[in-house]
């Protein structure tokens, strides 16, 4: 280190800075392995030495439904509903629960029975829709979730709550705090991917953030894959520089970086160089990655026609399941449309295709390479919809508004209990009876099937410790194997 060579340095600022130059040591790691004693290199303001608990996951891939996919026609089974459509919703069921304002200023709130047929099915014997034929072959390998429940009522602040334990921008995502605490078990690719669909045209917005690192290292934050010739922005060198001259530039980038980095401390540098030196590395293992032409014809079968055809759900999907045996941390899929305030009944279906046949061929898919037992995969939105009809309900037709009481999710693998149902919502569909489920206790259940205490794991900015589930969240036991 060049500090030694400034005569006039004092006693604390030679503690002071050679303590924090100990990250010029990570630094030199980061050229061949971004672990170090079994945890990322840049985790040095509060990380995780050794798990806190046995793992029963180690990797995640996390089916985001954005927009709220209606519980009442997928997954949670209400006669009631069918035999009362068109009256009103009771107000002592209702009890005055906040409204939004699409709705709030309805004089009427006529219940709204599902047209589409439920089953029971495997040996669980689980509700599922006709909409879901796929998924109610697999019904057994799944844990249903029906008692979600969140505070947020809007798309924007509900879709960060989920992703960031925070209804208020800035907080870091669950794929970075997983980053942050776990490292990375494959040092040329990053341990968050980002993958995006679409179902259907419109669709509620995703921003950035949702897969943001917050206040932790930029290092952490996810990277979104893209379909086409480059998968991931500005990853390819310029027309006319060769490897060499690129190995060269980053080796003199790194020198000024260390010195600027002994000068004023900062661990964003070491960061940066990380990202630098994982781009580079990413060069290489990014096209065969995505390179899906070779998968056998059974695996499109499989997966569905549209796997075929990079940007769907469905390619994603495949893609997914690549990054986990390519032993990606934390895989994050977001798929667009379910926002059916109005002609659900022809939407849904729309959307329930797109995603019916991959996500149960993902679920196989894995559990036929052996990769199921220890990844963890979840499918579900930010929350649910009312059992009444937003605007004029008729026999054919009705729309569905945002309903943050209850819902449902269902998860799969990496520790989960197969062929289960938790929780209950009453006979009308709009709130829980039974074992309630809030964000912050599936955030912290997440983090346990890691092996991770979720209370533990904080970082400390502006004088703060934080953390994912902020000052709540209970483990959910009755779920975990």
């Amino acid at each position: 280190m060049k500090l030694l060579h400034n005569q006039h340095i004092d006693r604390r600022d030679f503690l002071s800075k050679t303590s924090l130059g100990l990250g010029s040591v990570a630094l030199s790691s980061l050229l061949g392995s971004t672990k170090l004693f079994g945890k990322s290199v840049l985790s040095d303001n509060n990380p995780i030495n050794h798990l806190h608990f046995a793992p029963k996951a180690k990797r995640v891939i996390y089916l985001f439904q954005s927009g709220g996919p209606s519980q009442l026609e997928t997954f949670d089974y209400k006669p009631t509903l069918q035999e009362r459509v068109g009256q009103e919703l009771p107000e002592s069921v209702r009890g005055g629960q906040r409204l939004t304002g699409m709705t709030a200023g309805q004089k009427s709130f006529p219940l709204a029975g599902s047209v589409f047929d439920f089953a029971q099915y495997g040996n669980s014997g689980a509700w599922v829709s006709e909409l879901m034929p796929h998924t109610a072959k697999i019904v057994d390998e799944l844990c249903f979730i029906k008692s979600m429940h969140t505070e947020a009522i809007n798309h924007d602040p509900a879709i960060t709550f989920f992703q960031t334990g925070s209804q208020q921008n800035g907080r870091p995502s669950i794929g970075s705090w997983i980053s942050y605490g776990l490292g990375s078990d494959n040092e040329n690719l990053p341990s968050f991917c980002v993958l995006l669909s679409r179902g259907k045209e419109g669709g509620q917005p995703l921003y950035a953030k949702l897969w943001g690192s917050g206040f932790l290292p930029s290092l952490h934050q996810g990277v979104q894959f893209r379909s086409g010739k480059d998968p991931v922005l500005y990853l390819n060198d310029p027309p006319g520089m060769k490897k060499t001259s690129r190995r060269r530039m980053l080796d003199y980038l790194n020198e000024l970086h260390d010195i600027q980095y002994e000068k004023v401390a900062d661990p964003e540098i070491n960061s940066r160089i990380a990202q630098y030196e994982m781009a580079y590395r990413m060069q290489a293992s990014v096209p065969d990655t995505m390179d899906i032409s070779r998968e056998p014809d059974y695996i499109y079968d499989m997966y569905g026609e549209q796997s075929r055809q990079p940007g769907t759900f469905a390619a994603n999907c495949l893609l997914a399941r690549r990054l986990i045996e390519k032993d990606v941390k934390f895989v994050q899929l977001y798929h667009q449309g379910w926002d059916q305030h109005g002609n659900l009944p022809n939407d849904i279906q729309i959307m329930a295709k797109s995603v019916d046949q991959p996500s149960a061929a993902l679920v196989m898919d894995l559990k036929q390479r052996g990769l199921l037992d220890d990844t963890l995969v979840i499918w579900g939105g930010e929350f649910g919809r009312t059992n009444y009809s937003q605007g004029k309900l008729t026999k054919e037709n009705y729309g569905r508004d945002h309903h943050p009481r209850c819902f449902s999710i269902w998860m799969a693998g990496g520790g989960i209990k197969k062929g289960i149902s938790y929780g209950e919502t009453c006979e009308f569909g709009y709130n829980i009876v039974k074992n309630p489920v809030h964000v912050h206790d599936f955030q912290a259940t997440l983090m346990h099937l890691l092996g991770v205490d979720h209370e533990r794991l904080t970082f400390k900015h502006q004088g703060r410790r934080f953390r994912l589930t902020d000052v709540h969240g209970h483990i959910v036991k009755d779920i975990i194997a």
